[in-house]
């Protein structure tokens, strides 16, 4: 029998220039860089990786740092949201913190239990931190100036805006993901990760929401599996479900396949290992430019062609 998918291994987006992204997400929210290399289709733009400072599964967001990309709005057949989990009493430390960063915040709203603060970041994307006092154990070092007793310790989910949520909620289902019901007009699944990181999908029925993919776009989110063993498992449930979907490809720090669910989100579903430091040591993660063995060759050129990103 296939064991149940537990939870979020990482989400990719798109972003702007890679120095304001780097600002935000180091310098503001407060995560580790964990990984400067390279999009494996496109090696003349960056890929760059944040986490929590263990760099673990489920806390990892990912960018495509397009510099001269239109503006992204929401749109249905995408995730729409990006949910962080912070220690249950942590809210107002991050209400206090946005208000001397002089980021603007929404209301705080009381969402299946647990209390969320929306705020967008500076490309735009949505973003929600929700106090999560399961993952106050859970333990990580602020960068940025960020409190670790107050830092983000991973995802607590995500959001995905559907013409029809019907059909996303049964694939769910078979992947061992839990109906919590229905609240403010959004269905939620749960899952049990060992790390309590990355168990949440929140499905919005949202059939007259017309955006374009761009800046701040949501490019895909990715589910965890321990290895490869469990993977293959997944392809081959999964296509016989009737899906199409890939190869497994490659990507140094895990291995993954894609594929569409019924809604339109790009699913990926992407292995614990190898993990992030097989390539450099745990506590030089992010320092170098990293690149596949296959691009080595080209190192100057790409190096020469990115634009300057400083980490320090």
């Amino acid at each position: 029998m296939t064991q149940p998918i537990k939870g979020l291994h990482h989400i990719t987006a798109v972003s702007g220039p890679p120095q304001e992204n780097f600002n935000f997400y180091r310098n503001k929210l407060g995560l580790r860089f964990i990984k400067k290399t390279i999009n494996f289709d496109d090696p003349f733009t960056y890929h760059l990786y944040y986490g929590n400072h263990n760099a673990e599964p489920g806390s990892a967001i990912t960018f495509f740092p397009w510099q001269h990309v239109v503006d992204g709005k929401p749109n249905k057949g995408e995730a729409t949201a990006v949910q962080y989990a912070v220690p249950g009493n942590s809210l107002d430390y991050w209400l206090d913190r946005f208000k001397e960063l002089n980021i603007e915040t929404g209301d705080l709203y009381n969402h299946f239990g647990f209390k969320h603060l929306p705020l967008a970041d500076n490309d735009g994307m949505n973003i929600e931190l929700v106090a999560d006092s399961k993952v106050d154990d859970n333990q990580t070092i602020g960068y940025g100036g960020v409190e670790d007793q107050h830092a983000i310790r991973g995802f607590f989910g995500t959001t995905l805006s559907l013409s029809d949520i019907g059909r996303t909620g049964e694939l769910l289902a078979e992947m061992g993901w839990k109906n919590e019901g229905d609240q403010n007009e959004l269905t939620r699944y749960s899952s049990e990760p060992d790390s309590n990181l990355g168990r949440s999908v929140d499905l919005k029925a949202e059939p007259n929401l017309n955006g374009r993919f761009g800046r701040g776009s949501i490019h895909h989110i990715a589910f965890r599996v321990p290895d490869d063993e469990a993977q293959a498992e997944w392809r081959e449930k999964i296509q016989k479900m009737g899906f199409q979907i890939t190869p497994v490809k490659n990507r140094d720090y895990f291995r993954s396949i894609y594929f569409r669910e019924p809604g339109g989100v790009l699913f990926e579903i992407a292995t614990d290992i190898p993990g992030f430091d097989v390539d450099e040591p745990f506590d030089q993660l992010g320092e170098n430019l990293k690149m596949p063995a296959w691009y080595e060759k080209h190192r100057d050129e790409i190096e020469a062609r990115l634009p300057e990103l400083k980490t320090d």
